[in-house]
């Protein structure tokens, strides 16, 4: 049995980022997952236009908004119906092609359709055991199938909140949201009830698709336990009615759920991951697309190196690779980010909306920064207290609220 330098668990974005990067570095590599990376990707891929200009990546967006808006008023007057304008370019990735485009740097690498049931190491390798009885060795072996990952070791978390949503890309009685406009949260809530209204906020995020084809989906930033497909999809239905908008005709439905609050994985386990596996969800966004295109590249070029070494094993390997993935500057960021995430958790619908409505307030740089994690921890520190000395005494409080 051939004993490979790299095995790849997974046939998602995460597991075609990493691949496309390693593929060509003179390494012997497979990769394993229960279904084709050829199967076309269903969800819906948003981005801020710079994240992939950064990477000379911006010919992969199939659409591009500069009339970029939120709305944090309550929607019941003149005034709580302004928005607040971003002044920043938001794009949607083409799947297709960004699939295509990480198939086309892969291509070399070959992909094996079966199940990862159990993963054994000794002091050198990691043997993995398939469903059809195939057996692969690998010094290293990196689960990029996401989050529902059997195999990485974290942290027991009673409490990992999620960021759930339901979407519809259709036609509609009469446009959701203006014309090349792009929505990235209205919390306007005029059409809830006083009950309803101490529920568990949800925003819309919404888009002009062009052609009069819409996307708007009702999204639950995050909760324990989560908000669930058919709460979302009635609250959607319910905010489109309260503007006596109808359901035309449904293109495409998405129904997501990810965990925004994993904890990180431990480093003393012989497989490393990437992606949702790793924990590279934003626990304040839930954006991940940049963070696996900004952070893959260095990954590979480090693994490379440290395969040189012939007598490391597989769990020294991985370890190495744990501190490249989560160096001690990315690892304070994420404790910042899920402090914060678990603070708006206990926001109701009006404190969110205060908090948002001060959040974008911060420069464009400084939000940005925040929602692309791409600030560097001094400025992620004096960003998040320069918020909080600008927040409104309510949200002071519940910003230092213990529990």
């Amino acid at each position: 049995m051939e004993t490979l330098d790299i095995l790849i668990l997974g046939s998602g974005p995460a597991a075609l980022c990493l691949a496309s990067q390693l593929a060509g570095q003179n390494l012997l590599i497979k990769c394993i997952s229960t279904k084709s990376p050829k199967v076309k990707w269903s969800n819906t891929y948003g981005i801020w236009a710079s994240e992939l200009e950064e990477l000379d990546l911006e010919s992969l967006l199939s659409h591009r908004w500069s009339k970029t808006v939120s709305f944090f008023g309550n929607g019941a007057s003149e005034d709580g119906n302004i928005p607040t304008e971003h002044q920043y370019d938001y794009g949607l990735i083409d799947r297709s092609a960004f699939q295509n485009e990480l198939l086309r740097r892969c291509e070399d690498i070959e992909w094996i359709e079966d199940k990862a049931l159990e993963i054994f190491s000794s002091n050198k390798v990691t043997e993995v055991q398939c469903q059809s009885g195939f057996k692969l060795k690998s010094r290293l072996v990196i689960d990029a199938s996401g989050h529902r990952s059997n195999f990485i070791k974290r942290p027991f978390s009673k409490e990992v909140a999620q960021q759930a949503a339901y979407g519809i890309v259709g036609k509609f009685s009469s446009p959701p949201v203006e014309k090349e406009q792009f929505v990235l949260m209205d919390y306007r809530s005029d059409h809830l009830s006083k009950k309803e209204l101490q529920e568990s906020p949800s925003f819309l995020y919404a888009m002009d698709l062009g052609n009069d084809v819409f996307f708007v989906e009702e999204t639950s930033l995050a909760s324990y336990p989560p908000l669930s497909k058919d709460f979302l999809k009635k609250r959607l239905i319910r905010r489109l009615s309260n503007k006596d908008i109808q359901i035309k005709e449904i293109f495409h439905e998405e129904d997501c759920l990810f965990p925004m609050n994993l904890p990180l994985p431990l480093r003393n386990q012989a497989i490393l991951a990437f992606g949702g596996a790793a924990s590279m969800v934003h626990p304040a966004s839930g954006y991940m697309v940049g963070s696996l295109l900004r952070r893959s590249p260095m990954l590979a070029q480090k693994l490379k190196i440290f395969l040189k070494d012939p007598n490391l094993s597989s769990i020294e390997l991985a370890k190495k690779g744990w501190d490249v993935l989560w160096p001690f500057e990315l690892k304070q960021r994420h404790k910042l980010y899920q402090y914060g995430l678990k603070r708006l958790m206990s926001f109701d619908e009006k404190m969110l909306r205060s908090f948002f409505l001060n959040f974008f307030q911060l420069s464009t740089k400084e939000w940005s920064g925040f929602l692309t994690n791409t600030l560097p921890l001094p400025k992620l520190i004096y960003v998040m207290s320069k918020m909080f000395i600008k927040s409104p005494l309510k949200i002071k409080l519940g910003m230092l609220k213990i529990n």
